[in-house]
């Protein structure tokens, strides 16, 4: 990867450096202000072109899914909370979190259908759609044959092989931290939760700049959060000390965390792989939690960090993503939330994210409708 005033940079893979928590990592990322090839890349050392014709990797989907309603999943899932509550010694010295135990955490409403349409219409490039599950089966319906032959469901046990005692989970970022795992998946991939989806047509450029991710998100201050431990408890906090964990790993501070967008989520094997190397003890840690924790780094973040502080990372600094999280229905009146929806059916806006959409059916009838105009087909 070439360096200049006014250079190329090539889609060679860049050099992995991992920083411990005693170093002084760069803060120093590539930000794109638009996406097409060639395209000016401005960074802080000056501007770079990007020249590439096509992409010479493929790219893989993973998407985590699971039926909380699922009457043996459900029993399995009971069982265990029963057993982490009834914990005396742990729950004094952590107890369970708010947002790790909430039940709308394992909810299902065709979120899954929705998301693998999208990744249909509007992505059909994607070599191979990996849904991890925990011994379920999900039915998908009105795909296109050929985009129906690239779905492979991979179960938790495959990823978790050799960790066996931390099954089974029902936590997310547990599973996140074995994704990587999966046998045959693509050294490029794309993560999605289930509730995130794609409304305009994209291309690789979109995820990757040369070898390395496109990060939505944004730089933040976390300091005053990191100092107050009773805001540990609060459940819409969790995710922001999961991010915090993630970038002390790799030498950041509190003060300076990317703040991952909830988005696609574009990663690479290798760093996963590289990180693991380097942490086997955390990532082993991070797994066995069966339930969300504030102690739990987040992966996706910890592998942004990574690549933010080799420098190998591109910051997207134009917004093309909505987001409707969890309790907008009880914040916005339905004119809001309608436009709010009909926006992703702009160009520009590629991703749409709606955590809650049971809730958001609740107070707007029409949302599934407004879903199925933006991921179009």
């Amino acid at each position: 990867m070439s360096r200049g005033n006014e250079g190329v940079l090539s889609a060679g893979r860049a050099r992995r450096a991992l920083y411990p928590n005693d170093a002084a990592p760069s803060h120093a990322a590539r930000h794109l202000h638009t996406f097409y090839f060639p395209k000016p890349l401005h960074t802080p050392k000056g501007r770079y072109y990007i020249f590439v014709t096509s992409f010479m990797f493929e790219v893989d989907a993973v998407i985590t899914w699971v039926d909380g309603a699922d009457p043996v999943h459900r029993a399995k899932r009971e069982r265990h909370l029963a057993l982490a509550q009834a914990d005396v010694v742990a729950q004094a010295r952590a107890p369970l979190h708010d947002n790790g135990t909430n039940p709308h955490r394992w909810l299902c409403s065709d979120e899954l259908n929705y998301c693998v349409r999208s990744i249909a219409n509007n992505a059909p490039w994607v070599r191979r759609i990996w849904i991890v599950t925990d011994a379920q089966t999900p039915e998908i319906m009105q795909l296109p044959p050929e985009i129906a032959a690239k779905i492979s469901i991979v179960d938790h046990s495959e990823i978790f092989a050799g960790y066996d005692d931390a099954l089974p989970t029902f936590n997310s970022l547990s599973i996140e931290t074995m994704l990587w795992r999966i046998p045959g998946l693509a050294e490029h991939f794309l993560y999605f939760n289930d509730d995130v989806f794609l409304t305009a047509p994209v291309t690789p450029s979109d995820f990757f700049a040369g070898d390395g991710p496109v990060l939505r998100g944004k730089w933040t201050d976390h300091s005053d959060l990191a100092a107050c431990g009773a805001s540990r408890d609060e459940a819409s906090l969790l995710n922001h000390f999961n991010q915090i964990n993630a970038a002390q790993m790799i030498g950041y501070s509190a003060d300076h965390v990317f703040e991952s967008a909830h988005v696609v989520h574009p990663m690479q094997r290798s760093v996963m792989a590289d990180l693991f190397e380097n942490f086997p003890s955390e990532f082993a840690h991070n797994a066995s939690y069966r339930f969300r924790d504030t102690a739990q780094f987040l992966p996706q973040s910890l592998h942004n960090h990574a690549c933010l502080a080799d420098n190998s990372a591109a910051i997207l600094d134009t917004r093309d993503y909505l987001h409707i999280a969890v309790g907008a229905h009880g914040q916005y009146s339905a004119d809001d939330v309608s436009g709010f929806l009909r926006g992703a059916e702009r160009d520009a806006i590629k991703f749409l994210c709606v955590n809650d959409l049971p809730e958001v059916e609740r107070s707007f009838p029409d949302a599934r409708v407004w879903i199925e105009e933006a991921i179009g087909g």
